[in-house]
Formats: C-alpha cells, sequence, structure tokens
C-alpha cells in the first residue's frame, strides 16, 4: 500500500511566489487553491511582516499558517490543529536588537547603515516599491530593523563579523538588509515541522526561494526548489536534487512546485 504523507510548501514571497515589481499572484492563484483544497499546507516563510502577510491571505482568500520576519515568529500551527499553539515567537523584540547593535557596532560603521524607519517616505516607497497602506504595513515591525549599507566589502564583512560575535544576524535579501535576532527562516521551519509532527508523523517538506537568504530554508527541507531570479547569481549553488525553473514568479513558483510534487507522488 502506499504511503500517504502530509505535505507542507514552506515558500518565500517577493519574487518567488509574487511577482518581482507588481506583487501579484493571479497567474496562480486557481493552482494555489487546488493545492489547498487536496490537504496540502503552504506556509508564507518570508521577511514580510505580519500585516503583510493577513493582507496575501487575504487576496487569496484562505487563512494559511506563516513565519513571519526571517524567521522571528510562527503564527497558525493551531489552524492545523487545534491542539497545536497560536503562536511561537523565535526572537526578542527589535529595540532590544538595537540596543546591543549601537553598544557593539564602532560609530563609524553605524553611520553606514541607513535605517529605513528614519527615512522619508519618498526613500522608502523607491527601496520598497510600496506606497501609502503598502508601505506603512511593510515598515510596521516587532521583530527586525531594515538598513541599506552604504560601506565597501570590507566594512560589510566587519560589521557581519562583529554582528555575529553578539548573538544578532543580519539577513540581506533583495532590496534591504534586515538585523535580526539569530533566527532564520531554515530555523522557524525546524520548529514548525517538529510541532506539526507532534500530530502527524509522515511528513514531507517543500521549500520554495528565489534568493541568497532562502538557501538555508531550502537546503532544510526534503523538496529544495529555487524560482528564476535574474538578479540572485551562484556559480554553484550547494544544495543536492535542487529543483530549477527558467521562468521567473509567480508562474516559476508553480513550476517548481510541480515538479516536487510528482517527486512526492512518485515515492
Amino acid at each position: 500500500m502506499k504511503k500517504m504523507f502530509k505535505v507542507l510548501i514552506f515558500t518565500d514571497l517577493d519574487g518567488t511566489l509574487l511577482h518581482r515589481e507588481t506583487f501579484e499572484f493571479n497567474e496562480i492563484k486557481e493552482y494555489l487553491n487546488q493545492l489547498l483544497s487536496k490537504g496540502i499546507i503552504i506556509v508564507t516563510n518570508t521577511s514580510k511582516t505580519e500585516k503583510e502577510i493577513l493582507e496575501f491571505n487575504n487576496e487569496l482568500g484562505s487563512s494559511l499558517p506563516y513565519i513571519s520576519e526571517n524567521g522571528a515568529s510562527i503564527k497558525g500551527l493551531d489552524l492545523l490543529n487545534s491542539n497545536l499553539p497560536k503562536e511561537l515567537i523565535l526572537s526578542r523584540e527589535k529595540d532590544n536588537l538595537i540596543n546591543i547593535f549601537e553598544k557593539s557596532v564602532p560609530v563609524n560603521l553605524q553611520n553606514k547603515c541607513k535605517w529605513l524607519s528614519k527615512m522619508d517616505k519618498k526613500k522608502q516607497s523607491l527601496i520598497f516599491g510600496l506606497k501609502d497602506e503598502k508601505l506603512n504595513m511593510a515598515l510596521d515591525r516587532k521583530y527586525t530593523i531594515p538598513f541599506i549599507f552604504e560601506g565597501n566589502k570590507g566594512e560589510k564583512k566587519e560589521l557581519y563579523k562583529i554582528v555575529k560575535k553578539k548573538g544578532l544576524a543580519l539577513q540581506e535579501g533583495g532590496r534591504v538588509i534586515n538585523l535580526t535576532d539569530r533566527v532564520n527562516k531554515a530555523k522557524a521551519l525546524q520548529v514548525f515541522v517538529r510541532f506539526f509532527k507532534k500530530k502527524n508523523q509522515d511528513v514531507k517538506t517543500i521549500a520554495v526561494g528565489d534568493n541568497y537568504n532562502d538557501l538555508d530554508m531550502l537546503k532544510t527541507s526534503d523538496f529544495p526548489c529555487l524560482v528564476f531570479n535574474d538578479k540572485f547569481t551562484l556559480d554553484h549553488i550547494p544544495i543536492n536534487d535542487l529543483i530549477t525553473t527558467n521562468k521567473p514568479s509567480p508562474e516559476g513558483w508553480a513550476d517548481v512546485v510541480k515538479i516536487a510534487m510528482v517527486k512526492i507522488n512518485k515515492n
């Protein structure tokens, strides 16, 4: 008898499931709903804020569990089983992080960090590609602090080293660098699966991303998937059995997930 697995899809949003410039996903909305109707669980695992993810859920028309702010917070496990927690917080709050940063990082390096919270709306909008309420939602952060670094490669390397030594992290995405606690998408995926397995032993995970900060998440999954991103190039991506596509988001998302589902169904 063929073994039945519960399938969890952990997915980045911007440039992976959502169009890189328009943030639309109409082309694959029907496919997303088909997956959900088959009992496949989709978990957004993104640098986006809680408000942004809830807006995505609203546009999709489904209440999906989610991991927000680069692995800082997990919400919605209780949607999958009422005995699982509603919320898991894996990070310290941002005021705590900025305190450590300001005490630990030399002033010359701090001056190279241009915090988005201190920029005017025009600059914020230009960097995030968002306006009005969508911009406000992107800036409404509890656990991460986005910034632009205006130093050279050597200075950036030094900054990463100091931050790591102090128990923090820098996570670089397509638009900004985020100062974070020592959390990430991969660790949050592992925590989510650990809790989920308390009620479901036979689980297969798919992870879908498009950028450098998604690679650890992809490595942690059973079926790693990379959506085409012309701004992200690695000569050799050190991930075994990586599923790829030459299509960008959102169509590229559907391409790689379909391949992953075929592989799962063969098992």
